[in-house]
């Protein structure tokens, strides 16, 4: 089924990230949450089993997160935009955007797609 997904993260140590993009920006530790979207072949399931998985090749910027992450969980929301539940995310209490364009290089409306919750 295609659609929208969140990754909710735990980073337990600081992540330095490795991508030409955002050369020398580091994560805190805290729990994160990602919005991706899954229209492709094998929807959200395949997209969701992906990124579950910690030997992968690194294909998109929410990887080096997903391998470094002590905890992960998904859910998936049919017919949803990854931008409207990145929306839902941004507005939450406490919520902020740590790495600017992170996960959201095709996307214009977004400042970003993933969100610190708490550190």
């Amino acid at each position: 089924v295609p659609g929208s997904y969140g990754l909710i993260m735990t980073l337990k140590a600081p992540l330095r990230l490795r991508s030409a993009r955002f050369r020398d920006l580091s994560l805190c530790p805290g729990l994160y949450l990602y919005c991706g979207s899954a229209k492709g072949p094998g929807g959200m399931r395949r997209r969701l089993e992906r990124h579950f998985k910690r030997d992968k090749p690194l294909h998109w910027h929410v990887d080096q997160v997903s391998i470094a992450a002590c905890e992960i969980a998904g859910f998936a929301v049919p017919d949803a935009s990854e931008c409207a539940l990145f929306s839902k995310a941004a507005a939450l209490p406490q919520a902020r955007v740590p790495v600017p364009g992170f996960g959201s290089s095709d996307c214009r409306l977004c400042p970003a797609h993933m969100v610190l919750l708490h550190c």
